[in-house]
């Protein structure tokens, strides 16, 4: 896949920069048509990385939310979202990745190919269950889901809900609920950190607004970032 001419690199990494993500050693390199951001990584949920100041989405697959619960073999439902993130924080947390951006999305991050000591992330998740093909975007893994299905792994143990629907109920319903339509809830922690939390977080149902504090409401998560707050762990 070719790298996007039209991506802004510089101005990118300056806006992470200037937006009071945290600073740590990581590199960046533009070679041509390719660019490469490397550095110790931060697990920022399932599918997300953040190095240094640049937030990363891992290209081609979606993992479960870190909210979000799959049905179980046995029946009952187990913690997808949460055993997503604790495997991709054990093969690439705090540790040495090496990324090569395709990409930006829209909410700035950047979608890259991610690689530990060679191993590529998204296929580790593909095989173990804990992700699905995102087939809207990318057919790069679609033909690793076949042996992962019939394994009977992870989140195809039984029937569930793939991420993306689940972020579209999650959606709907905060929508209908929250003031003017906007539903992501921007919150200011204790020490002033700025911090936005999706319908699909697992903080949002306990996140209180308080306006009179500087908190809002937004109504996507650009427009969050623009703003100067950042995604909360597991978003």
């Amino acid at each position: 896949m070719r790298i996007s001419d039209r991506i802004p690199w510089r101005v990118v990494l300056l806006a992470a920069t200037l937006s009071g993500a945290p600073s740590l050693p990581f590199a960046f390199e533009r070679e041509g048509a390719v660019a490469t951001v490397s550095g110790r990584a931060e697990v920022v949920d399932g599918d997300g990385l953040r190095v240094g100041p640049v937030a990363i989405r891992i290209h081609g697959i979606d993992a479960p939310e870190a909210g979000q619960t799959c049905r179980a073999a046995e029946g009952g439902r187990w913690p997808c979202g949460v055993q997503a993130i604790a495997a991709l924080d054990a093969m690439a947390g705090n540790r040495q990745v090496v990324c090569i951006a395709l990409d930006r999305d829209r909410y700035g991050r950047i979608v890259a190919r991610c690689t530990v000591d060679g191993a590529d992330v998204a296929e580790a998740l593909i095989r173990a269950g804990l992700a699905w093909a995102y087939r809207e975007y990318s057919s790069d893994y679609v033909a690793l889901e076949d042996p992962a299905r019939e394994s009977g792994h992870g989140i195809w143990q039984a029937p569930t809900e793939p991420a993306w629907e689940f972020r579209a109920d999650r959606w709907g319903r905060a929508v209908a609920a929250a003031p003017d339509g906007c539903p992501i809830k921007g919150n200011i922690a204790s020490g002033g950190e700025r911090i936005y939390h999706t319908p699909w977080s697992s903080w949002y149902a306990r996140t209180e607004i308080d306006l009179a504090r500087g908190e809002r409401w937004f109504c996507d998560e650009a427009e969050a970032v623009a703003a100067g707050w950042r995604a909360a762990r597991g978003r």
